[in-house]
């Protein structure tokens, strides 16, 4: 049997296969962030199609961190019952799940505020005091006490994609002159505070991950040099696995390029090239890779030449739920087209997460 499909110890979890399914928004929660049971059906299909560990799409960790409407929360104990529900369902056809906890920062739809005045063609975000930056890490803590009430496996801080603590590890974004400004060091304070406070709650028996850019993609950001060394920070610590993803503020799509692999076989990952320089730093630390992988030739080969040791992926997943089962009875690839009519202006944020391809099933 193929290495994808085997058992994984993930820290001091084991998930039934080497895959999962990257952090995806459903847009589908009330006003309040309250999950709909819609998306309850979404996550069970998605356990019951295989997958092997199931990353909840991000919750916003206080009423200022949101990001859009339709954002699910985890701000307050209301959220808690409905996400049980979602986890409870999970478990029942045998996937783990695991929190993913964010704050927006100056992309907020709340309070445009981040580590720095930023300045935008419509609109001007306000810097963060030292002692909001300090409740903000509280917030993340609580988060994961909430996390742990409502039945996840695990916490997840997103660090990635231009939110709060990707803003703070930006240097086109962040700049303070302070303690959590200027030199990288100080940039990362924030990320390593937060990380230290979730451990400090969950303990070293529940796993913490990371979802991290390797790359902002930039003119002037947070680079591959940065992404080794705050790796090699937070894996030190004790992170139970990272999530190697990419595109920060200010992203600059055709210097994605410089992040791939020469290896032809690891081509069609996006991100492999930078990946394999951070896997030199990150020692026992459980690796994942996303975006753009799409054939199992390249999913084994990911895992063969030690690049990565888990799979993840998103608008596949989307498509096909069931995904897992199809590569396991012998699917070459999967059938996600990535013609991104899931995330057209005219549906994204507007209904239901699901893949609007005329192909789907």
């Amino acid at each position: 049997m193929s290495e994808l499909f085997k058992p994984y110890q993930l820290g001091p979890l084991e998930i039934r296969n080497r895959f999962i399914r990257s952090a995806t928004t459903s847009y589908w929660s009330d006003e309040h962030g309250n999950i709909k049971p819609e998306i309850v059906d979404l996550y069970k299909n998605l356990a019951r199609g295989g997958v092997g560990l199931i990353i909840k799409g991000h919750l916003y960790i206080t009423e200022a961190g949101k990001a859009h409407t339709g954002m699910a929360g985890i701000s307050n104990d209301q959220h808690v019952s409905g996400l049980k529900a979602l986890t409870g369902s999970v478990h029942n056809f045998g996937s783990r799940i695991v929190a993913q906890l964010n704050h927006a920062g100056i992309h907020s739809i709340r309070d445009r505020a981040g580590p720095s005045i930023y300045k935008s063609e419509d609109w001007v975000a306000r810097e963060l005091s030292l002692e909001e930056i300090q409740d903000i890490v509280k917030s993340f803590g609580e988060a994961a006490d909430r996390s742990m009430n409502a039945g996840f496996d695990g916490v997840q801080i997103h660090g990635a994609h231009g939110y709060l603590i990707s803003q703070f590890l930006s240097r086109n974004v962040n700049r303070r002159r302070d303690e959590y400004g200027g030199n990288l060091e100080n940039r990362m304070r924030l990320l390593l505070e937060v990380y230290n406070e979730i451990r400090k709650r969950v303990g070293n028996n529940v796993p913490v991950m990371l979802k991290m850019n390797c790359d902002d993609f930039s003119l002037r950001g947070f680079t591959i040099r940065d992404s080794i060394r705050v790796a090699r920070a937070i894996t030190q610590l004790g992170l139970d696995c990272l999530e190697i993803s990419g595109g920060g503020v200010g992203r600059v799509e055709e210097l994605t390029e410089r992040a791939r692999s020469t290896d032809p076989e690891l081509a069609e990952a996006t991100f492999s090239g930078h990946a394999q320089k951070i896997r030199q730093v990150t020692g026992k630390c459980n690796l994942s890779l996303v975006n753009k992988i799409r054939t199992k030739q390249c999913m084994e080969a990911i895992i063969r030449k030690d690049v990565t040791d888990l799979i993840s992926m998103s608008r596949p997943f989307i498509h096909e739920p069931d995904l897992v089962k199809h590569l396991k009875a012998g699917q070459p690839s999967v059938s996600c087209t990535t013609c991104n009519a899931c995330r057209a202006e005219k549906v994204f944020g507007k209904t239901m997460l699901r893949c609007h391809s005329k192909t789907s099933s």
